[in-house]
């Protein structure tokens, strides 16, 4: 195995960790979310995404790269977060094919709910993680200040 070998695996092995990592994680959410707050995983990225607006709303490619959605899986998720009354299409009035969203107050209820829920399970997911001698490593990135 040449240098370039071993960086491939190095790289795919770091690949593998975050992904198993992703996956803990994920699965105690989907978990915790749904049975506490009716609310999946994606859906709660959404509203999230949409409640750091600081008042401001999103166009629905914003929120499908916020959510790692495609367009039409983005729209399908709009459709059922609006139907349950948790956020709301604009018109753009400057582009009237740009569609806004934005959060609901009944939205941010829900959000402000279920809040509590993701950090704990996320908090609870990384400290079980960091247990695991090979995701140990990343959990301590996670962790690490932002220079």
């Amino acid at each position: 195995m040449g240098i370039a070998d071993d960086a491939v695996e190095v790289r795919a092995r770091g690949w593998r960790t975050l992904v198993a990592l992703h996956g803990l994680i994920e699965t105690r959410l989907e978990r915790e979310l749904q049975a506490a707050h009716e609310l999946s995983v994606v859906e709660f990225t959404v509203l999230d995404a949409l409640s750091r607006q600081d008042g401001w709303h999103m166009r629905m490619q914003q929120l499908a790269r916020a959510a790692a959605l495609s367009s039409s899986a983005t729209t399908r998720l709009v459709t059922r977060l609006e139907d349950r009354g948790l956020l709301t299409r604009i018109l753009c009035v400057d582009d009237r094919r740009g569609i806004y969203t934005e959060l609901t107050a009944a939205g941010h209820a829900l959000l402000d709910h279920a809040r509590p829920t993701h950090d704990r399970v996320l908090e609870d997911a990384l400290t079980e993680a960091s247990d695991v001698p090979e995701l140990s490593a990343l959990v301590d990135a996670i962790h690490a200040p932002v220079p």
